[in-house]
């Protein structure tokens, strides 16, 4: 498992990281605080406060497949 910090700060961002993930065979969790939520799920993800950046959970094992989930993050990623 990898976790990296992201910010959705606007309604598109979120819209465009749903498609990037879905496009990747492996599970995606977000956490704030106490609250887990699958980052496949726009529904779940704007139940989150999106003011703050956010903890993303990769779960892939696979060195390959984890450096093209980075690749497609990097619009994302808070440094």
């Amino acid at each position: 498992m990898k976790t990296v910090r992201i910010s959705l700060n606007s309604i598109d961002k979120v819209k465009s990281f749903v498609n990037d993930l879905t496009k990747f065979d492996a599970d995606f969790d977000l956490v704030s605080g106490r609250y887990v939520i699958d980052a496949k799920s726009i529904m779940g993800i704007f139940s989150l406060d999106l003011s703050k950046p956010i903890d993303l959970n990769i779960h892939a094992e696979a060195e390959p497949m984890i450096s093209d989930i980075m690749k497609a993050l990097t619009p994302y990623l808070v440094q």
